[in-house]
């Protein structure tokens, strides 16, 4: 098993995305935040389909850090439940995933 994830998250704006991005990303939680602004999603809440725009931040981390990064967004998203998805990256370029793990390892230079 690869010992790399992609954790997608959905956030209610890009200004948001990118704050919860930043700050994982400075706290060496993930190597990188990719920001996908202009998602419109569609979803049951509160017993009603509802409907409306979203940004998709998607984070490229490894398994050793998935709790606290999954903590960490939790304590900075503006959602009462915010949508948090782990995927297993099962492979892909080595040099890439070599530069994921040492970002991720990297002593703190901010919190």
């Amino acid at each position: 098993m690869s010992e790399y994830r992609l954790v997608y998250v959905t956030a209610a704006s890009k200004e948001e995305a990118l704050a919860i991005g930043r700050a994982v990303v400075e706290r060496r939680l993930a190597a990188c935040a990719n920001i996908l602004d202009g998602a419109t999603s569609v979803y049951w809440w509160e017993g009603e389909v509802q409907s409306g725009p979203e940004c998709v931040l998607i984070l490229k981390t490894v398994v050793r850090q998935v709790t606290a990064l999954v903590e960490a967004v939790r304590s900075l998203h503006s959602y009462a439940c915010p949508a948090i998805t782990v995927l297993a990256i099962e492979t892909g370029n080595p040099d890439y995933l070599a530069w994921i793990a040492a970002e991720t390892s990297a002593p703190e230079t901010s919190r």
